[in-house]
This record gives C-alpha cells, sequence and structure tokens, in this order.
C-alpha cells in the first residue's frame, strides 16, 4: 500500500516545483526573499529580529530573577565534556583558515539567533555541510553525537534523511538533501568555559551550550514532512514522533470531562474564536519558532498538578521524550528541574485528541515550553494540516535559551 503521503504529490512540472527546480541554495535564497510573496513578506518582517537585545522568552514579559542558577554539575548530571572538546577541536583541526573563521563566532554572538527551519536560506551562518568535504560532514556529524543521546542522535539524523528523501520525491535534491544543513561553534571549546554548536536548516535546528559539565540544549526545532521513508536505502524509517503524539492523546483521554475542557482552548485547528495572528502563515499554531527568542507566551489550558495521576505521569512523559536528545546526565538534571515545578506547568490543547486526528499541544511551566503542531502542506499539495507533517520546537523560557544565563553568570563570577 503507498504511503498516506503519496496521495498529495505536486505533478512533476508544476510551478511550485519546476520553477526552482536545479538551484543550489545560494541562488534559490533570493526566490522567496522576493516582495510581495508569501516567504518574501516572512522573511522581511522576521530577518530583523535576531539583533533585538536578547532576554528570552517570558509568560508576563518579566524575566524570573534567579531561576537558571550555574551551579556545579551534580554527580549523575555531568554532560560528557571530554568527548565533546575532543570532537569539537577535531572539527576545527579539519579547516582550513578561511572555513575555521566562517565557522567560529564568540560565545555570545547574535549570530544564535540566525537559526531557521525553513527550507531556503535566510542567513547564511557558519559552514553549510553539503558544501563541504566528507571528511568535514563525518566530524560535524561526530560532534553532534558526542553531545547527544544514542536516540537523540538518531532523532537528530532522521530529520536529515527525511529531508534528503523529500528532495528525491519531489526532485529537488539540491534544496533538499541530507546535509542542507548549517554548523557553527561558538567560543572555544574548553573543559569548563561556555561555549557551544548550532546545526540547523529544514526541519532540524539544534543549539547546544556546555559551561563547567552543564549542558542547556535550546532552542531545539525537529520536524518532518512526510514522517516516514518508504523506499531507498533508509526505507522503514518511519513515524519518529510516535511517543510524543501517543502520550499526548492517551493524555488527553485519561483527563476528566471537565479537565479536558479546560485544556482544549480552541477545538478546531483554525477555528473562529481565535484571536487575529493566533495562525502565523509559517509556524501555523507553534509559537516558539525561529527569531521569537524573546516573545511572551501566556499560560493556558490546564494545571498539570491538578490533572489525576495517570495523566500527570504522561506529562512528564511528553518532557521526557523532548529532553530525550540530551545524554544521561544533562537529561537527569532537565527531569529534575521540570519536577521542581510541576505545580507551575500548564497543558493546551487546540484541534481533536482521536488517534489520526490532527492537533497541536503545548507544555509549559517556568523551565520549559515543548510545543507540537501538525501542519499544512509546503512540497506536497494540501492546504489543511495532515498526520504526516509536523513541527515541534523546544525552549528553556526567562533567559537560558543558547545558555545566555549560565554564560552571563560565569562571567560575572570572573569579573
Amino acid at each position: 500500500m503507498a504511503a498516506a503521503f503519496r496521495e498529495f504529490l505536486f505533478p512533476e512540472n508544476h510551478p511550485r516545483l519546476a520553477g526552482v527546480r536545479g538551484l543550489d541554495p545560494y541562488a534559490y535564497r533570493d526566490k522567496p526573499a522576493e516582495p510581495g510573496t508569501f516567504t518574501g513578506n516572512l522573511v522581511e518582517g522576521r530577518r530583523p529580529l535576531y539583533l533585538n537585545p536578547f532576554t528570552g522568552i517570558t509568560d508576563n514579559g518579566e524575566l524570573r530573577p534567579g531561576l537558571h542558577r550555574l551551579t556545579p554539575a551534580a554527580a549523575g548530571e555531568r554532560a560528557p565534556v571530554a568527548a565533546m572538546v575532543a570532537a569539537a577541536r577535531d572539527l576545527l583541526g579539519s579547516l582550513d583558515p578561511q572555513a575555521r573563521a566562517r565557522i567560529a563566532y564568540p560565545v555570545d554572538a547574535p549570530q544564535w539567533q540566525t537559526w531557521a527551519n525553513p527550507e531556503f536560506m535566510q542567513f547564511d551562518t557558519g559552514l553549510r555541510l553539503e558544501f563541504q568535504p566528507m571528511d568535514v560532514r563525518d566530524k560535524a556529524l561526530a560532534l553532534i553525537r558526542a553531545s547527544l543521546s544514542p536516540e537523540g542522535y538518531r532523532l537528530t539524523r532522521a530529520m536529515m534523511l527525511i529531508n534528503g528523501f523529500l528532495g528525491e520525491v519531489v526532485g529537488l535534491p539540491t534544496i533538499l538533501n541530507e546535509y542542507s544543513y548549517h554548523i557553527a561553534v561558538y567560543g572555544e571549546p574548553d573543559e569548563h568555559a561556555p561555549w557551544g554548536w548550532q546545526l540547523f536548516g529544514h526541519h532540524c535546528a539544534l543549539n547546544c551550550l556546555i559551561v563547567e559539565g552543564r549542558m542547556v540544549l535550546s532552542p531545539v526545532f525537529l520536524g518532518a514532512e512526510p514522517d516516514e521513508i518508504d523506499e531507498g536505502p533508509h526505507a522503514g524509517l518511519a513515524r519518529p514522533f510516535a511517543d510524543r503524539i501517543g502520550f499526548g492523546i492517551q493524555l488527553m483521554a485519561s483527563l476528566p470531562d471537565e479537565l479536558r475542557r479546560q485544556a482544549i482552548v480552541y477545538e478546531r485547528m483554525v477555528d473562529p474564536a481565535m484571536p487575529p495572528g493566533r495562525v502565523h502563515a509559517g509556524d501555523e499554531r507553534h509559537l516558539g519558532g525561529a527569531f521569537q527568542d524573546n516573545r511572551t507566551i501566556r499560560c493556558e489550558g490546564v494545571r498539570v498538578a491538578e490533572m489525576p495521576a495517570d495523566a500527570q505521569r504522561l506529562a512528564l512523559a511528553i518532557a521526557e521524550d523532548f529532553a530525550k536528545l540530551l545524554p544521561v546526565g544533562p537529561r537527569a538534571a532537565r527531569m529534575r528541574e521540570i519536577r521542581q515545578h510541576l505545580d507551575e506547568t500548564w497543558f493546551s490543547w487546540i484541534g481533536g485528541w482521536s488517534d489520526g486526528q490532527v492537533f497541536y499541544y503545548r507544555m509549559q511551566s517556568p523551565v520549559l515550553i515543548a510545543e507540537l503542531d501538525h501542519h499544512c502542506g509546503v512540497f506536497l499539495n494540501y492546504d489543511s494540516p495532515k498526520p504526516f507533517h509536523i513541527h515541534t520546537v523546544l525552549h528553556t523560557p526567562h533567559g537560558n535559551d543558547y545558555g545566555r544565563a549560565w554564560i552571563r553568570q560565569w562571567r560575572d563570577a570572573r569579573h
């Protein structure tokens, strides 16, 4: 049986594909930026936002003081620092002086905030992997592997492989391929001082900062259209977000009727009751997308602390699924702080909640924003959300995206 997404393939000569076929990323980036187009308006409105002084996402417009204290990593919570430093130095050492100058930025550079998830290039930050020698690509992936959990690395690679598969299916391999991603290194790799790395491109963006053995991995954007590979050497890769989708549906089913009604803030994915702008042309329902680092996102829905025990367990399962990219130590630290704020954690929902339906949900606390949304077609031909096009977003609100709160404390302690 053909995969569901194949019903929505554009004809090969459709203008959506034919007009850009064969363009390389640098030629293609001018097409979406043309004034008056949907993507042109998107770029024009969002490109300047990365220059705004970083504060962080909040729920009321005010940072919560003392929330992200930089303390020594506890036993069992330390990041794999030595392996990360070795992998980063190996990558940097493989580059010629020109490439080394392009990939490296100060640890608090505003270029952190240039990450974006569309397929078109808004900022040429760092090195574009598809134009690097294979050994450089391998060393870049080795740095990511050294920094993430095994399952986190597999999920990241799945996004990249699905992107390459999509490019093959729609005949746009120069725009959508396995290595259509930028990588950058911030600061000097060090056992103690803050430094980090960034990977971003279509449907995959990770920002990783490490200091004194502690790690923050956010913002993170992972998505897929479609959510499976049904042919070729990677056939069988399917439903990378099955757990966080399933946990959400199970959570909604486990709620008493009254709490479920509180959780559902809108019954339809595009609901007449929504205020203007609630569904964004590019981000649709998710609120923490690219260039939204300083946004105010109000808590809504139902407090997790008011849920039955089974629903609370599923809420924590959602949080842990978002945290599974982290290696064992940092994941333990992350889940500890999430549990510490469980009485301030909210869960909200938009859309249906039966298996196979499309929906959006957000789990939000002072230390976590985790979103999942089903989207309309971009390179496949459908104009209402489908279960096989998924976006997920993760933030550390109140100022510690990109580890900024920790960088500031580390510097203050030394000056």
